[in-house]
């Protein structure tokens, strides 16, 4: 029996890096991205389609935005019809505010924008998606599936600058640990990763200031992470490394949970 992931926000960064991890663990990807550029293969789903192809499974490219529900239907039946099945969900999409401002001058539509996205989008999507889980482990006795938030260390940090992009990372681990409680009696198992400080393209406008804080000890690993590390968690819950540990946060942030003196 072929696995079959799907991954949103899967163009790039910490999405693109998850599916080229998954595939080379033996699962086809349906990747969903907001832009899909087909006569560009060099960047986006194109080019992570020829990546997984590579390690010879099949890639489902799919243009959504899943901030908008009646997107979802799309995105469900487009990788059944491809792939008849959905083993592992992976709830990566997510943007920052399109400018950082003080939390006393934040917009409302700077807020909608983001918890639209990270938070209504990913939680609906999670909802279609697991009824679909249930219904699949119904049919199949040994069918094992498994939902993964990417969640931020921004659950717990405060970023006075960001604070729509906090609330909507808190709200995010707070539904997977809800998701986790309601699928258990079903198998369905849901984990949550928290990336830290990761170099990506939605970190490049702030490099310096982390290059500055992670050189004064702010990370005590004193690296960037980098989307491989946030792939290969995913990659070790998909398997099943964890499987009786439903609900498990997995921080990849180089031990900055840590409280030190």
């Amino acid at each position: 029996m072929q696995k079959v992931a799907l991954v949103t926000g899967a163009g790039r960064g910490i999405g693109r890096k998850i599916c080229l991890e998954l595939a080379e663990n033996g699962y086809d990807i349906a990747g969903v991205d907001i832009l899909l550029d087909q006569d560009n293969k060099d960047k986006g789903l194109p080019e992570v389609q020829q990546r997984v192809e590579g390690f010879d499974k099949k890639f489902l490219p799919i243009q959504a935005d899943i901030a908008y529900l009646n997107n979802h239907p799309k995105i469900l039946d487009s990788t059944l019809e491809k792939f008849g099945r959905i083993d592992v969900l992976v709830n990566n999409a997510g943007v920052a505010p399109e400018k950082r401002i003080d939390i006393l001058e934040t917009t409302p539509e700077s807020y909608d924008r983001v918890l639209s996205i990270n938070t209504r989008g990913a939680f609906f999507l999670t909802q279609k998606i697991a009824k679909h889980m249930i219904q699949q482990v119904g049919e199949e006795t040994n069918s094992k599936s498994c939902i993964i938030f990417i969640s931020s260390i921004s659950v717990y940090v405060s970023s006075p600058s960001r604070p729509e992009y906090c609330i909507s990372k808190a709200a995010l681990s707070a539904a997977a640990k809800i998701f986790a409680d309601r699928l258990a009696a079903y198998g369905i198992n849901v984990y949550e990763v928290r990336p830290g400080i990761i170099q990506t393209d939605m970190t490049a406008s702030v490099k310096e200031k982390y290059d500055k804080l992670i050189a004064e000890g702010l990370i005590p690993q004193k690296r960037w992470g980098l989307p491989k590390d946030v792939a290969r968690a995913v990659a070790s819950l998909a398997r099943g490394d964890f499987a009786y540990s439903t609900g498990l946060v997995v921080e990849v942030s180089g031990g900055m949970h840590i409280q030190r003196l």
